[in-house]
């Protein structure tokens, strides 16, 4: 183990920070740290593996104080030499959980030999095991309070495995009773085998969770009230704190959040500079969801049919670039990374067609944008309920990983979507306001960050 030091100064407790190796779970995780490495009588060190250490590197240039100590990534069966990160292959998601427990031991051994050790623990809520450190620990969730709200349902009630793939899950002790067909139910949930050896420590590390000493989530109070009521409940204390959006607080960050794209930033903001206002679709599926060729002929002849102007990004960087002629130069593709906030913040963009990833979510509410929601995967069903049928600022247009739209009814809503007609758009807006207020100072997730550093600096109950 390597253990990288940063600037030292006076201290009243140190935080141990343990992200998950996913960009949705790594980047509002260290949004956070960025917070509270802000605040002097904060000492903090972030665990991270070799692979992983670069995608620190903003956060460690702009506060010299945090300290990182490097783990070698331990070695499982089911993931291949040298992938440390699901971002490449997100199927290994559940192998990964499983191969980053072996670092239990080390950080053990670190733990006991450290001069000044940590007096709390922050952990994504895949790391469960974190539980056992011997320590009090937090809880961090990248996802929705309504999504973990169906997670605890889902480890306490475990609701049995059905023979046909529709039949439906119902989260009873939830609000409102949502109910969802079990090949939307968490895909870490449906891989449980009861007296199997691994399902059965993912059972014990996700229970963990709901012993743990208080809980973080990247939300805000006027998005989720009626889950952060219910998890407040169901966790039997009050140590449940709402400090989100985190986002990039100033606009020169913004820019550098992602990786290598296929058009520059000020070539993306110089197309759209050029558009009416709120008359351009923005169309990203995430960092993991790969299109097949049919769904993206599908939404090729959604985009020429409706006439909309579009900024598209397509995961896929080495295939064929598209023959960007076909759309009669209506629309802009990207390939890479797309700069995702910069886009979503401008004033041309009245529409995001998203698999409901949780940040982008965030990233759309707090830019005002309605969404058009295509859920694909794990919590993307959840999001997508929570923000069509409860927040009302999405309409659905597709679901499913493999699934392919209707070109007409796609091109249908493509058009609706920024005629100035949907009713999206003013609730919307109402919720920017909401989320940005939220995060200034006087704000709930502002006041809830506040208490939660006053409550740690404070002797731990």
């Amino acid at each position: 183990m390597t253990i990288v030091s940063g600037k030292e100064r006076p201290v009243q407790k140190h935080v141990l920070v343990i992200p998950f190796p996913a960009q949705g779970h790594m980047i509002p995780l260290l949004d956070l740290t960025r917070k509270l490495a802000s605040n002097p009588s904060l000492a903090i060190t972030v665990v991270t593996t070799p692979a992983n250490r670069p995608l620190l590197s903003a956060l460690l240039s702009s506060h010299p104080s945090i300290h990182t100590l490097l783990l070698p990534f331990p070695h499982h069966p089911s993931v291949p030499p040298g992938i440390e990160n699901v971002k490449d292959m997100p199927h290994l998601i559940r192998a990964i959980t499983l191969s980053l427990s072996h670092l239990h031991r080390p950080l053990l051994r670190w733990l006991r030999s450290h001069p000044s050790p940590p007096t709390l623990i922050i952990s994504d809520m895949f790391l469960g095991w974190t539980q056992n450190l011997g320590l009090p620990r937090l809880v961090f969730s990248p996802s929705a309070a309504f999504t973990f709200s169906t997670m605890c349902f889902l480890w306490i009630h475990l609701p049995k495995p059905t023979n046909h793939p529709s039949d439906v899950v119902s989260y009873h002790t939830l609000p409102n009773s949502p109910e969802f067909p079990w090949c939307q139910v968490s895909p870490m949930f449906r891989s449980y085998t009861a007296g199997d050896e691994d399902s059965e420590n993912l059972k014990e590390w996700f229970l963990g969770n709901l012993a743990s000493w208080g809980l973080l989530v990247n939300s805000f109070a006027d998005l989720e009230r009626p889950y952060f009521d219910f998890l407040t409940k169901e966790l039997g204390h009050d140590r449940v704190w709402a400090v989100g959006p985190l986002l990039p607080e100033d606009e020169s960050s913004v820019k550098d959040r992602g990786g290598t794209s296929s058009v520059s930033v000020n070539d993306v903001v110089s197309w759209l500079d050029k558009m009416e206002e709120r008359k351009v679709v923005y169309i990203c599926f995430g960092s993991q969801s790969i299109l097949s060729g049919d769904q993206k002929e599908a939404i090729k002849s959604g985009l020429v049919k409706s006439g909309v102007h579009f900024v598209w990004s397509i995961k896929e960087e080495k295939e064929e670039a598209e023959n960007e002629d076909e759309f009669n130069g209506k629309g802009l593709v990207i390939r890479g990374w797309a700069p995702q906030l910069v886009i979503l913040r401008h004033r041309a963009v009245g529409a995001f067609l998203t698999h409901c990833g949780w940040n982008s979510v965030l990233e759309a509410v707090v830019a005002g944008v309605p969404m058009l929601a295509w859920p694909m995967t794990a919590d993307q069903f959840i999001n997508a309920t929570l923000l069509v049928d409860e927040l009302k600022i999405a309409r659905r247009v597709c679901e499913g990983a493999q699934t392919v739209p209707d070109s007409d009814s796609l091109a249908r809503v493509l058009a609706d979507s920024v005629s100035g007609n949907g009713a999206e758009m003013s609730r919307a807006l109402e919720l920017k306001d909401a989320a940005l207020h939220a995060v200034r100072e006087g704000g709930s997730s502002h006041r809830d960050l506040q208490c939660f550093v006053e409550r740690i600096l404070s002797p731990l109950d």
